[in-house]
């Protein structure tokens, strides 16, 4: 079992390495789930990269194998991005893509301010650079007081995804890992996103950047990744039409397609 040590708890990765031994080396590409998720909505897009691109997921603070904080931990936006290089270095990365959804969009976007040296490229699903947007913490809090984990889930569920959007096995999937997250680590976790905004730092971010967005998001309106699209120096936005939150399991082969168009495209990086 693969470990990142840090000063606050080891977090869990794993390294996918199936590259073509003929292909010309690449950089690595690290991805960056978000609440409520887990690591294997990644699977899905796995096919459409690993021919080229080594493939590093990681389970972020406060779930699954990693590092499950106390109630009364401290989180904080530095501390999120302080995970991602400590994966990163953990899995020999040095300069790499970073992919991240929801708050891990939001977390990999912070990163690439804070080191921008060691980010290719960015891309962002379904996430935003202002979490003041996203007014659900007392209802969080109170679906998780009344249901618990499982309550909270079930009616998130309608957010993440269309009826008839998964099959009924696809769906039990990730109700179940949904379903894992402990009450303190979604809020504490929803907690940061809320109190972030990257607005003015956005022209800072200098790499290229890919934005993958559903067009029904009940958390993240178009209108305000149009508003990152502006901001960025260097982006371009996919819509993607009857999707919700769960855009990047629901969707994942299309997303996938579209990342992979995008790194093609910027070799040079």
């Amino acid at each position: 079992m693969a470990l990142a040590g840090t000063a606050h708890g080891k977090l869990h990765y794993d390294v996918v390495d199936q590259m073509a031994p003929w292909r010309q080396a690449t950089l690595p590409i690290l991805f960056h789930h978000g609440i409520g998720a887990s690591a294997g909505i990644w699977r899905g897009w796995q096919p459409a990269l690993t021919d080229a691109y080594r493939l590093v997921t990681f389970d972020m603070r406060g779930y699954g194998r990693s590092n499950i904080p106390a109630e009364d931990f401290k989180w904080s936006l530095d501390l999120l991005v302080d995970d991602v290089f400590e994966v990163a270095d953990a899995a020999g990365l040095g300069r790499f893509h970073l992919v991240g959804e929801s708050i891990g969009a939001t977390v990999a976007m912070a990163a690439a301010l804070a080191r921008p040296e060691r980010i290719a490229t960015l891309t962002v699903s379904n996430g935003a650079h202002l979490g003041a947007s996203i007014q659900r913490a007392d209802a969080w809090r109170r679906q998780l007081d009344e249901g618990g984990s499982k309550g909270w889930s079930d009616i998130f569920l309608r957010d993440r995804f269309h009826e008839g959007a998964l099959s009924p096995e696809r769906l039990a999937w990730f109700a179940a890992e949904q379903e894992k997250w402990s009450r303190a680590s979604i809020l504490n976790a929803l907690g940061v996103l809320i109190g972030t905004d990257l607005t003015p730092r956005l022209a800072e971010i200098k790499c290229p950047t890919l934005l993958l967005h559903p067009d029904g998001s009940p958390f993240i309106p178009v209108g305000i990744v149009a508003d990152l699209l502006e901001g960025l120096p260097d982006a371009e936005l996919n819509v993607f039409g009857r999707s919700r939150h769960g855009l990047p399991f629901s969707h994942a082969v299309q997303c996938a397609r579209k990342l992979r168009s995008f790194l093609d495209s910027r070799t040079a990086c």
